[in-house]
C-alpha cells in the first residue's frame, strides 16, 4: 500500500497548516514540526490527523 506524507495528506484535504492545526487541536508549528519529522508524532495525534485528513492511518507515512 502505498504511503503519503502528513504534508501531502494535509495539502490533499485542501487545509493549511493552521487550519489542519485548529482542527487538530494544536499550534500550527507544531504541524510543521510533524511534517517535517514525522517519526516523532504521538500516535494519538496520527489518528486524529487520519481522521481530519480523511485517510486510513496506514496510508500515512509516519517514519524516516
Amino acid at each position: 500500500m502505498p504511503k503519503i506524507t502528513l504534508r501531502a495528506a494535509r495539502v490533499n484535504a485542501g487545509l493549511t497548516q493552521k487550519g489542519a492545526a485548529e482542527l487538530l487541536g494544536v499550534h500550527f508549528l507544531t504541524v510543521a514540526k510533524y511534517e517535517k519529522d514525522s517519526s516523532k508524532i504521538p500516535f494519538s495525534l496520527a489518528e486524529k490527523a487520519s481522521e481530519v485528513y480523511k485517510m486510513p492511518i496506514e496510508c500515512l507515512y509516519l517514519g524516516k
